[in-house]
């Protein structure tokens, strides 16, 4: 037979509840240690995180990107990463594949010079199979490793403050903190070509704003194989034709962490003469000679792809969702008003798969140029999350 045990005093109770307490405070400290907090997004981030209440759920005529081959609701995140494998694919054969990635670069530097307490270097390497471009590294002082930021754009000394104000984007992350690359087709802008034409021009396998992103992707190994730079916190920016070429970049390359995209014209739209993927050199493809520049009407049609984009009822929304659950920005101006985000919405739905966390951005000027506080945007979405809090994990 049991004996029956003596009951505890109140000393003893007092003790055991002041052990339990402490013991709970230790390991929930355990647990938050190992899962670091961010830091609170910025007033500006958060104000650009969502819609206008008029606009919020409002999906426009963009269909949705939840909903697999045969129409059924895709409720869970395993059944979206199916549904996005399947979107690379599709958008893979639709642009052409890219030739192998050059992982291993060979960087040569050209010229090397101390300016505004960082250091430029003059570069050259191969970012197509064929061809070798000019580009500038800026190296903030320190050791590192540092987050880094592509900057794509019709020339590279735009954005290391050779050009027009406000297009400064490497120049300015460099004083942040930031190793930048700073790339851009000198060579084709000047022919008027403007983009990168593979194997030639003459028979194009690979859409020339794909090809764009390939390059820019080969850029990315460029500040990856650095020792200063820490690889999985790299970025990519530009602006206008360069936003257009950091939005393939990044939608169709895992690697960069996040990006912002300055008012390219984020969706079609056949009414803009400047959100115009129906062009040579973007999307419609085509051996030369090439149509006469601007709107597409029935005196002057596109040829190529982007007419059977358009038949086919796709748009870039779908692009735009391969970033999930990778952060992105949206600057826009006069291209990108703020009705964009009937598009933006459907990224919105995705990133709610991985997600509570805002993923989606966008801030919005009245002019296609940007400014001093637009910019100020940009280089906030890119401290927080890339310099000051852990990157996300990319897409598998």
């Amino acid at each position: 037979m049991l004996k029956p045990q003596p009951a505890a005093s109140p000393q003893n109770l007092t003790v055991l509840m002041i052990l339990s307490v402490v013991t709970l405070m230790l390991v929930l400290a355990v647990c938050d240690s190992a899962e670091p907090k961010r830091d609170t997004l910025p007033k500006i981030l958060a104000e650009s995180s969502t819609p206008p209440p008029e606009l919020k759920n409002d999906f426009g005529e963009y269909h949705s990107l939840l909903l697999d081959r045969n129409g059924d609701e895709l409720s869970s995140l395993e059944k979206w990463q199916v549904r996005h494998s399947e979107l690379r694919n599709e958008w893979t054969e639709l642009l052409g594949a890219w030739p192998p990635l050059i992982e291993r670069p060979q960087v040569e530097v050209l010229d090397a010079t101390d300016r505004d307490e960082f250091n430029e270097l003059k570069v050259r390497f191969l970012w197509t199979p064929k061809e070798h471009t000019t580009a500038y590294i800026l190296v903030p002082p320190g050791e590192g490793p540092f987050p880094g930021v592509v900057t794509v754009y019709y020339e590279p000394e735009t954005a290391i403050g050779q050009g027009k104000e406000y297009r400064d984007f490497a120049y300015q992350l460099t004083k942040r903190g930031f190793v930048t690359l700073s790339i851009g087709t000198t060579e084709a802008t000047a022919q008027k070509t403007y983009s990168l034409y593979y194997p030639s021009i003459d028979n194009a396998e690979v859409q020339p704003l794909s090809m764009l992103g390939y390059a820019a992707a080969n850029a990315y190994y460029v500040l990856a194989t650095r020792p200063d730079v820490d690889a999985e916190r790299i970025g990519i920016v530009g602006h206008s034709f360069g936003g257009k070429w950091a939005m393939f970049a990044s939608c169709l390359f895992d690697q960069f962490a996040c990006a912002a995209w300055s008012d390219p014209g984020i969706v079609f739209d056949d009414d803009r003469p400047n959100v115009n993927y129906w062009e040579p050199w973007y999307l419609g493809y085509e051996p030369l000679p090439w149509r006469k520049r601007g709107l597409v009407t029935p005196e002057n049609p596109a040829s190529g792809l982007y007419p059977k984009l358009r038949e086919a009822g796709r748009d870039l929304h779908e692009l735009h969702a391969l970033m999930a659950p990778r952060p992105f920005l949206v600057s826009g101006g006069s291209e990108d008003p703020v009705e964009r985000w009937k598009a933006l919405n459907r990224s919105v739905q995705v990133n709610q798969l991985y997600t509570d966390e805002p993923r989606v951005f966008m801030h919005n000027r009245p002019d296609h140029s940007p400014n001093k506080d637009s910019n100020e945007v940009i280089y906030t979405f890119f401290e927080y999350f890339l310099k000051s809090s852990p990157a996300p994990e990319t897409q598998d």
